[in-house]
């Protein structure tokens, strides 16, 4: 069994004099069924030989449900794993360890709830040379193992903005769920993500790395799949997690006033707008009423009222 207090050690990365080294992160919290799938694609990528690359999982559950996995893993593929634990739950808390266990002149992070296409880490990686840049940041699309409501379709809840190849982000685009960095990037931080944060902890990250003169690009063809299983499917869900997401803003950089009076003006707009909303259809009223909770979540932050206790809304 693995000592839970300490990383485990990776096994040695096969001889490769010269290459890079990509340390590919994965934070987990109690989802070893689709952290199984995300180990299988990442089982499978095509480096090219321009690099080599292991694979860093950081357990947020002090339970360890994630370690069975990652043993099974262990015994069905050559690529070298760390696997640790962050008791703690949190999600900056869990990203922080993975930097600090990664080894690689490049940190790649993934979401234990996605899949990479089978070029994914050489598209992200190509994408740094090409631009010089300090990082790369690629597309997260929905998948679905089973067919959704149609509302759920048609509201496009799940769906992200995408980006020329190429296109130099601000720091509001930036994101862990797939994205390629160069080690450098995280020098200087003691701790580069903010545990007090529980949602947009990446953006505030990106927000300081950007501030100190690191460039990041889009590469819109290292695409990942992000599962979206039924439970997610649940209003509620979807309501709770934008009440989280708007709790947030009010400590993410450059909120202040405008964005209070922005939200109150919102909240009346979509207020008002629910009863026709519904008449035009299930989707366009859920999109009315997640936009009216993720304001609902900035104004009730702004007065000291947390709407969501727990550090994430899984169900």
């Amino acid at each position: 069994m693995v000592n839970r207090e300490e990383a485990a050690p990776a096994r040695q990365q096969p001889t490769a004099v010269g290459l890079p080294h990509i340390s590919v992160c994965v934070c987990t919290f109690k989802r070893p069924t689709m952290l199984r799938r995300l180990l299988e694609e990442l089982g499978k990528q095509d480096t090219r030989g321009l690099f080599t690359f292991s694979i860093v999982i950081v357990d947020n559950d002090r339970i360890g449900s994630a370690e069975n996995v990652v043993q099974e893993f262990r015994t069905q593929s050559p690529i070298p794993v760390c696997y640790c634990m962050e008791p703690r739950q949190n999600i900056a808390l869990a990203r922080n360890k993975a930097v600090e266990q990664a080894s690689g002149d490049f940190i790649s992070f993934i979401d234990d709830d996605e899949f990479p296409i089978k070029r994914w880490l050489v598209t992200l990686y190509e994408a740094c040379l090409k631009f010089k840049a300090d990082g790369a940041l690629g597309p997260v699309k929905p998948h679905f193992d089973q067919t959704p409501p149609p509302w759920v379709i048609k509201g496009k809840f799940y769906e992200r903005p995408t980006y020329p190849t190429g296109l130099v982000i601000d720091w509001r685009k930036g994101r862990t769920g797939n994205v390629l960095l160069r080690r450098h990037v995280f020098s200087g931080f003691q701790q580069p993500f903010r545990p007090e944060l529980r949602n947009g902890e990446d953006q505030e990250f990106f927000h300081r790395a950007i501030g100190k003169g690191h460039m990041f690009v889009w590469c819109n063809e290292a695409v990942a799949y992000e599962v979206v299983p039924p439970l997610r499917w649940n209003r509620k869900f979807l309501l709770r997690r934008a009440l989280l997401r708007g709790a947030m803003e009010p400590l993410t950089p450059g909120f202040g006033v405008r964005d209070v009076v922005k939200s109150l003006v919102a909240v009346a707009i979509y207020g008002t707008g629910l009863p026709f909303a519904l008449m035009v259809g299930q989707d366009q009223f859920m999109r009315f009423l997640v936009r009216l909770c993720d304001h609902m979540g900035k104004l009730l932050a702004v007065v000291g009222i947390n709407p969501v206790q727990e550090q994430y809304v899984t169900e």
